[in-house]
């Protein structure tokens, strides 16, 4: 589903974030990806959502090279993939249904197809009864539950999500764990990036390390290792 070969990224002349990374993932996995600050995580989701583009190197998504996929296409590529933030990204001037429509209205979906969608999104995550409130009269973990909502409304067969838990004290950043394995389990690849060793304990996934841009290791079922 996802292979990625001999991946370099340069900022600049000087700056090499990325340093021959080969990165195989198959459909249905579920993945941590860790590492230190500047170890490269971020650049390798923007790559994933051809946010940006390798300086080096071939990436396939879906059996698609995506350094050919011209700029108007980026966006219909995007639709099979879910994006879940750390600092939410919500719509402060609009309810949870709205968010999460949202990204079906953006992409043409009928309206009919929309009021169902919606409420089966919500009622996945927990949070159908949160339909009508804004995101100012929720939680931290509610919030972040609208987020996931909105990434999976749309089916997309991988879901990438950037310290989901960043902001969440533990016993939340368990239950939104918990709702991105749930997920998993129906079908969807999972990609998580994140700082939280105990959850990457505690879950046994596949554990991908990243260390000055290089990958360092690579365990089924593993844990957090820290570099240094």
């Amino acid at each position: 589903m996802i292979e990625m070969h001999h991946i370099y990224k340069n900022y600049g002349n000087d700056v090499v974030v990325l340093k021959d990374l080969n990165l195989v993932i198959d459909r249905g996995e579920f993945i941590f990806i860790v590492g230190s600050s500047g170890a490269g995580k971020s650049t390798l989701l923007k790559l994933l959502l051809r946010e940006i583009i390798p300086t080096r190197g071939s990436i396939k998504i879906f059996g698609r090279d995506i350094m050919r996929i011209k700029r108007r296409q980026i966006p219909f590529f995007r639709r099979n993939i879910g994006m879940v933030f750390q600092d939410f990204r919500l719509l402060s001037d609009r309810d949870v249904f709205e968010n999460v429509a949202f990204a079906l209205r953006v992409t043409g979906v009928p309206a009919k197809e929309i009021r169902k969608r919606v409420p089966l999104s919500l009622e996945l995550v927990g949070i159908k009864d949160k339909a009508s409130k804004r995101p100012d009269e929720l939680s931290g973990g509610e919030q972040q539950r609208v987020c996931v909502a909105r990434a999976i409304v749309n089916r997309p067969a991988v879901i990438i999500a950037d310290e989901p838990t960043g902001n969440l004290d533990p016993n939340t950043s368990m239950g939104i764990m918990n709702l991105f394995q749930e997920i998993n389990v129906r079908g969807t690849t999972v990609i998580i990036a994140t700082h939280a060793k105990e959850l990457v304990n505690h879950f046994q996934k596949r554990v991908v390390v990243l260390e000055g841009g290089r990958l360092i290791s690579d365990q089924e079922r593993g844990v957090y290792i820290n570099a240094h």
